[in-house]
């Protein structure tokens, strides 16, 4: 189980992300296009570098959405491989069979 500040915490950098993209997506596409002058890209920049560092989606970590684990995170569940592993052999996911040979 991780702390439950850090978890939080990640939730707090998610909404940060939400509330920011747009913007991001905005002033990224700008500083790309071959089309804006060296001062929009330069105005571009500065506002980017502005803007809090928890705005960047790299800063958000995927845990485990049982009990926090930031590490062995499966996209494809959403659990880490502890968690994906101990419902499996409990039967809990439709369509996961444990492979013997």
């Amino acid at each position: 189980m991780a702390k439950k500040s850090k978890i939080a915490k990640n939730e707090q950098r998610r909404a940060v992300v939400a509330r920011y993209a747009e913007r991001r997506a905005e002033l990224k596409r700008i500083i790309a296009a071959p089309t804006s002058t060296d001062g929009q890209r330069s105005a571009a920049l500065a506002e980017l570098a502005r803007q809090p560092r928890d705005a960047s989606p790299v800063r958000v970590r995927n845990r485990d959405a049982v009990d926090g684990r930031p590490r062995g995170h499966l996209r494809k569940f959403g659990l880490s491989r502890v968690r994906v592993r101990e419902l499996a052999h409990d039967g809990a996911l439709p369509g996961v069979r444990k492979a013997s040979w």
